[in-house]
């Protein structure tokens, strides 16, 4: 009766190690997990839909078009990544790093300043996508879906927003100088604190509001 009891709590637990291990799939060479290294993989098109992929490494990852809906993408790299056209309706990219890519400089070599943010999110479909704390200076984010998403804290200095959809978005400090919102629809957006030097307005006006005396 124990051999019969052991064989059964051994089974349940490889039953168990193969449940866990069969969610890590793998795309493409990339690893579908937590904290997954997978830098400049081809991801076009693919089917993330509700991926784990919080701390993950995904600097110049090709992301054009895929279904990232729902995925958590809390604090992971995607410097550089290409996400035009992806549907990241209702991700989580809080704190996660959205800028330029550069290569770490070699030992004792002179450090230069460090490029602007130059993520491409043209036409991407960010509607109800968590972006708190999101660097997006320099990003190309026109005509994409914002509806509802949360922006609070975000860095959209110089960011081209043209023709997007910022409808019932939350910008509660956020920095826009220098952005471009030209077409743009702002529809009863909440930007409390947001500071909006030099931005220009859906008619093409400049916006002086925030800009130091």
């Amino acid at each position: 009766m124990r051999s019969f009891a052991k064989v059964f709590c051994l089974s349940l637990l490889s039953l168990a190690l193969l449940a866990g291990s069969a969610q890590a799939r793998t795309v493409n060479g990339c690893e579908i997990k937590a904290k997954t290294n997978c830098h400049h993989k081809n991801l076009n098109g693919k089917n993330l839909r509700g991926a784990n992929l919080i701390g993950a490494t995904l600097h110049h990852v090709k992301l054009r078009n895929a279904d990232l809906r729902k995925a958590n993408l809390r604090g992971a790299d995607l410097r550089k990544a290409d996400l035009s056209g992806a549907n990241l309706r209702g991700a989580n990219l809080k704190g996660a790093k959205l800028h330029y890519y550069t290569a770490p400089k070699k030992k004792g070599a002179r450090t230069s300043q460090a490029p602007s943010c130059a993520p491409d999110c043209q036409g991407a479909n960010l509607a109800n996508a968590q972006l708190i704390d999101a660097q997006l200076t320099g990003a190309n984010m026109s005509y994409a879906n914002l509806a509802n998403a949360l922006l609070d804290y975000s860095n959209l200095t110089s960011a081209n927003l043209n023709y997007a959809d910022l409808t019932n978005v939350s910008l509660f400090s956020v920095y826009m100088t220098d952005a471009s919102l030209v077409g743009a629809t702002l529809t009863n957006i909440q930007a409390t604190f947001a500071i909006q030097c030099s931005t220009v307005t859906p008619t093409g006006a400049l916006n002086s509001y925030g800009c130091a005396d």
